[in-house]
């Protein structure tokens, strides 16, 4: 497990499925997300239980609060190559209780730090919509900066397009 201030980050286990299939369903906690094709609880927690173990190419995370002690988001470095020293990032916070309380920014960092020292990476990069503020100003606070835009990349749940920013982190520059 690898703990933060406020979070613990610890992989994800087959009783999770349940929380997720509330968080696939609620369409505030899905605003920003790539949007999946609709899943049964049964399929999610088929899913869940045959995930593989965490590796070097993709870590999967839960987020669980210190305070409390229960689930609330995930994160996950993926795609990570030990040739290019690199990984993409993903996170959300899915227990809405939480957010604005500095748990996402927490994990983050925990996440990062478990990235560049234990993995060794070199750059972590992430992709946002331009329009989600509230990520961005965590991304920022914690070092990330915009390499690019990528336009009309994201269609959100309205059906309407969005540019996304690439963002990255250098080993070094994590805040």
């Amino acid at each position: 497990m690898l703990t933060g201030e406020l979070t613990r980050l610890r992989p994800l286990e087959p009783e999770d499925a349940d929380t997720f299939w509330r968080w696939h369903n609620d369409p505030e906690v899905n605003r920003w997300l790539v949007a999946d094709h609709p899943e049964s609880l049964a399929q999610i927690r088929e899913r869940f239980a045959a995930r593989k173990p965490n590796s070097y190419e993709l870590a999967d995370f839960a987020i669980e609060s210190l305070a409390v002690g229960t689930l609330i988001g995930t994160c996950r470095l993926r795609d990570a190559t030990p040739e290019q020293g690199r990984a993409e990032l993903d996170i959300y916070l899915g227990e809405k209780d939480h957010w604005g309380g500095g748990y996402g920014t927490d994990a983050m960092r925990t996440l990062c730090r478990y990235g560049f020292d234990m993995m060794r990476l070199h750059m972590i990069a992430l992709w946002v919509v331009v329009d989600n503020e509230a990520a961005i100003h965590v991304y920022k606070k914690l070092g990330f900066q915009v390499d690019g835009r990528h336009r009309q990349s994201f269609r959100g749940p309205d059906g309407q397009w969005h540019d996304e920013y690439l963002m990255s982190l250098l080993e070094g520059e994590l805040r």
